[in-house]
Parts: structure tokens; sequence; C-alpha cells
């Protein structure tokens, strides 16, 4: 797996100052892609054992409020297998911290469907996000004023609350 960049103060992509991991691949190629260059799985970096050892360092400070996984595209097969374990990682590392995740994949339609790749992989990165952003971005749907996602459609699941209750469970940004 490749990756484009590395983000270790990014307050975009979740709550907080996070981490920021943009993944290369994605099949989805959305129109007006503010990050189209990832779309190729040979772009970037190769993801080495040495990156995840930043990535690890790179969460480390208390002002460091979680991690966000973005593309590309993380649930891309190619990428699962490698992100699975990384996710699982972090989770070990620093259970307090939040794991935000950015897919242009449906959470109930493709996810827990399992059309994915392996299931068992999928299922796995699953149990170690907080936050899921899904769906594809829509250039026609476009609002600057969002937070935390580019088009209307796109919505903020919040994962572990969603398995627990067999049902889509939205982010509350009011709760800790």
């Amino acid at each position: 797996m490749n990756y484009a960049t590395i983000k270790t103060h990014d307050v975009a992509n979740g709550p907080g100052v996070r981490v920021s991991l943009f993944v290369s691949g994605c099949r989805h190629h959305c129109k007006g892609c503010f990050n189209s260059e990832t779309w190729d799985f040979e772009y970037g970096k190769p993801f080495t054992e040495e990156v995840v050892e930043k990535l690890l360092e790179d969460l480390s400070p208390e002002y460091i409020k979680g991690f966000s996984l973005l593309g590309g595209e993380p649930f891309e097969p190619e990428n699962q297998k490698v992100l699975c374990n990384v996710l699982e990682r972090i989770k070990l590392a620093y259970p307090e911290k939040t794991i935000w995740c950015y897919s242009g994949y449906d959470f109930e339609r493709h996810m827990l469907a399992g059309k994915l790749g392996d299931w068992e992989i999928t299922k796995r990165m699953l149990n170690c996000i907080d936050i899921l952003v899904d769906g594809e971005f829509v250039e026609a749907l476009k609002n600057p004023s969002l937070r935390f996602k580019g088009s209307s459609n796109q919505r903020i699941i919040d994962v572990q609350k969603s398995l627990a209750a067999d049902e889509l469970v939205f982010w509350d940004e009011a709760e800790k």
C-alpha cells in the first residue's frame, strides 16, 4: 500500500487536533475531488513499518485527540489488510483517542453487506473506527459550511453505537 501524505496537526477532519493519514488508491473518481492524485494506487510513498511507528509517535502528545483516515479510499480491498492492522495498533496504544475514517463507500450497502473484499478484515476495521463519514463526494451537493464533510449527501456515523444497536446512529457532536 502507498500513502499520499500524513498531517501531524490536522483540525479539518474530525474534532480537535488530529493526526491524519491520506492513503493512495480510489475507484470512486468523484467529480470535483480535492485529492484526485490519490486515485492512483501507486501514487505517493510506500507505507512501511517505519511509517507506522512514526504515526504512533505522532499520536502520543496528550493534545492530539485522535487519528483520521482518508484517501484515496481506505476501504479499497487493497488497502484494508494493512490499515486494519494499523487501526488495531492505534486502538491498543491509544484507547482514549478517537479514530475517524472517511469513505466514499456506503456503511450499510457496501461495508456491512460485506461487498468490499474480505468481510473479516472489513469487520475488524469497523470495530476500530469510532466515526465514519460515508458516501461519495457529490460536487453538486458541495457545501463549504458543512462540518467534517464535503457534500450534503455524506453522513457522519457513530460506528460503535450503530454496530451495538444494529441500526444507524449518527454522530452527536455534543457527546464527548
